[in-house]
């Protein structure tokens, strides 16, 4: 069975920027979202946004000067030797670039139709590329000089999860050696007010697992791999396997059966040649609204029992749509290097009042490990319309 090494990753969300900032904050239990009406005027709410001073972007083109396109930027920056010397090892035309997103540049469209609004025109540095889809991995394969794929998938929440399978069948079919990919997707008022409109948008910080849940805190950030067949570096991480499948089922409401995030789960496990029994963690998708968590909950529990650690992650960074799941197999990742011996756990935030009608499953307090290295990790991610995408990420040494 042929290797899929994410050889390198590249973070920025609103736990920090870069390994060291995010996982003192995750295992420290300190979450990221903060109340703001940055994106949502007249009206204060949890927001996830990515603290700091971003790359700048006066030198791309204009239809690609984005926040998105500042956030894949922020990631690459640190793994970018490693993108380089991928090029310059394989050539240019066999590294390719795939990326999840749902907004790329839908912020700058706002502000440019605000000043149409306000009586003046689009502003000259407006250019309607901006919020096309493709534009974080046509940027991307620009800015490194890459000449082989590079397309964009954007299929809501599992759209990274995605982009790092159809990377591996890029390898697996030859047409690539190497891979740059992962998710962008940054905070605009568009999707916080969308999400809004469908009662979805919690007024606290998310509270996923608990009978007092309420709803998502929408989110911000970027996560780049480096995926190729070779274990370079030091911490071979691997893609070990992927499931993807559809419902249909409704069109922002999931299955209650979980016929389809099961399917996808189980793909995945047997792509990866691994049993239920064999996973250390489970990431979950769990966005804190009610239908999600219940049907999740059940799924997970008929597949790999209570025992399992289990989390998620979104109250840390909010919910980062089209990087959610490029995000959390970053924080995966990130727990299974090798200052992680002791096999520290990803933790769960909530309130600690268990819905008694979801199934009791063992969600990871802050401070708990598995007292070894973290070797099978599966994440899950469920989008609208049905759009399931499971991960298992693994580690042999």
């Amino acid at each position: 069975m042929q290797n899929f090494y994410l050889n390198a990753c590249g973070i920025i969300c609103a736990l920090g920027e870069g390994h060291e900032q995010v996982k003192a904050r995750l295992y420290a239990g300190q979450s990221g979202v903060a109340p703001t009406t940055r994106w949502s005027a007249g009206r204060e709410l949890p927001l996830g946004e990515a603290q700091g001073a971003l790359p700048w972007v006066d030198h791309l083109p204009l239809h690609q000067r984005s926040r998105n396109n500042a956030l894949a930027l922020a990631a690459l920056a640190q793994i970018r030797p490693a993108v380089e010397a991928a090029v310059a090892r394989y050539g240019a035309d066999r590294v390719g670039v795939v990326i999840g997103t749902s907004t790329s540049g839908i912020g700058e469209a706002e502000r440019a139709l605000d000043c149409v609004t306000n009586g003046g025109g689009l502003p000259q540095d407006f250019h309607y590329g901006v919020q096309e889809m493709g534009s974080p991995a046509d940027m991307l394969a620009r800015e490194l000089g890459i000449g082989g794929p590079a397309y964009v998938h954007s299929s809501a929440c599992s759209s990274s999860a995605k982009a790092l399978a159809s990377a591996a069948r890029l390898i697996r079919m030859g047409l690539c050696d190497a891979v740059l990919t992962g998710g962008a997707d940054s905070l605009c008022a568009f999707t916080v007010a969308g999400f809004a409109a469908l009662e979805s948008v919690s007024a606290a910080r998310c509270n996923p697992m608990s009978a007092n849940r309420k709803g998502i805190n929408i989110g911000e950030g970027a996560a780049l791999f480096l995926m190729s067949a070779d274990a370079d570096g030091p911490s071979p991480v691997r893609l070990m396997g992927w499931g993807e499948s559809s419902d249909g089922h409704h069109m922002s409401a999931p299955d209650p059966a979980g016929v389809g995030a099961e399917l996808a789960m189980t793909q995945a496990l047997q792509r990866a040649g691994v049993t239920p029994s064999q996973i250390d963690y489970i990431n979950m998708h769990g966005t804190a609204t009610p239908q999600n968590d219940a049907m999740e909950s059940q799924v997970i529990a008929r597949l790999f029992g209570m025992e399992v650690p289990v989390s998620s992650t979104k109250p840390f960074t909010g919910h980062t749509l089209g990087a959610a799941a490029a995000i959390e197999a970053a924080l995966c990742w990130l727990a299974m290097q090798d200052d992680n011996a002791d096999g520290k756990l990803p933790p769960h935030l909530w309130d600690g009042e268990a819905d008694p009608a979801l199934p009791a499953l063992n969600l990871a307090p802050t401070g708990s490990t598995l007292g070894r290295p973290l070797r099978r990790i599966l994440s899950t991610s469920f989008a609208f319309g049905g759009s399931n995408a499971a991960l298992v990420l693994g580690r042999d040494a």
